[in-house]
């Protein structure tokens, strides 16, 4: 993968997408400091290939998505100074996948769990088998989910965030869609496909104006409202400055399908 060696992750792009699998399905996909390098890794290479648009990230096997932290592969004889910056690696690549400038899918081919269920909140859209499990079960082992508690409160708000942090219990797929955090919930045996097809129609549309809008959805998140509106007030004028507004506004008119060059 352009001269990156990848140890836990898989990489593959086809027709702008990018694949990323989580690929230690005999640990349920459990995630550590050589995967959490590794996926890194992978959104930089993604970031900067301009044959890329739109991220689909997924787990090998069907039993998990991942379950979360591998307590195993962060070194227990480690001091807590190496241990905390271990933790450090989850942050950058939380941070990582919010700046990235391309959609991610999630495929979330099963359990998603503790640090697993963050990773899949941390991806923009959600298609989920329905077989697939979500919850934070870390208070059962006597540990609070410190570093997914921004991400799952910011997607679920304050009560049900709580709700999963406090008893540990896990919600299924149709409850997750009912909680607005899954957009889809396809059998186990298509989960790949739909969300495959799902990547591949977001590569439609204009790269430049889905990074421009993903940027500032994000963006806003920490503004008020008066600064938010300001912010995107700036943010369309630079949108409507560009050749792929004019095209997209000529292809309407025309009644033609558009030619977006990210431009």
């Amino acid at each position: 993968m352009h001269g990156v060696d990848l140890t836990d992750v898989l990489y593959d792009v086809d027709e702008f997408v990018a694949t990323v699998t989580l690929n230690r399905p005999e640990q349920r996909n459990a995630v550590g400091p050589t995967m959490l390098r590794d996926l890194a890794a992978a959104l930089a290479a993604a970031k900067s290939d301009d044959n890329v648009r739109v991220v689909l990230l997924t787990g090998a096997g069907d039993k998990a998505f991942s379950a979360g932290a591998d307590l195993a592969g962060f070194a227990t004889d480690a001091t807590e100074v190496d241990r905390h910056r271990e933790r450090g690696l989850f942050v950058e690549l939380f941070l990582a996948m919010e700046r990235l400038g391309k959609p991610i899918v999630g495929c979330i081919n099963g359990h998603a769990l503790a640090g697993g269920f963050g990773l899949a909140l941390s991806c923009d859209l959600l298609v989920a088998a329905d077989t697939a499990l979500f919850g934070t079960p870390e208070i059962k082992v006597g540990v609070w989910p410190m570093m997914i508690m921004s991400i799952v409160v910011r997607n679920l708000g304050r009560k049900r965030a709580l709700q999963l942090f406090m008893t540990g219990e896990r919600i299924d797929a149709n409850t997750a869609r009912d909680w607005g955090i899954v957009n889809r919930v396809v059998p186990a045996a298509d989960v790949r496909d739909v969300s495959l097809a799902w990547a591949k129609e977001l590569t439609r549309w204009s790269p430049l104006i889905m990074r421009l809008g993903r940027t500032a959805f994000y963006d806003i998140d920490s503004l008020d409202v008066e600064a938010a509106l300001r912010h995107l007030q700036s943010e369309l004028t630079i949108v409507s400055l560009s050749d792929d507004f004019r095209e997209g506004v000529a292809a309407f008119l025309q009644k033609r399908e558009p030619q977006f060059k990210g431009r």
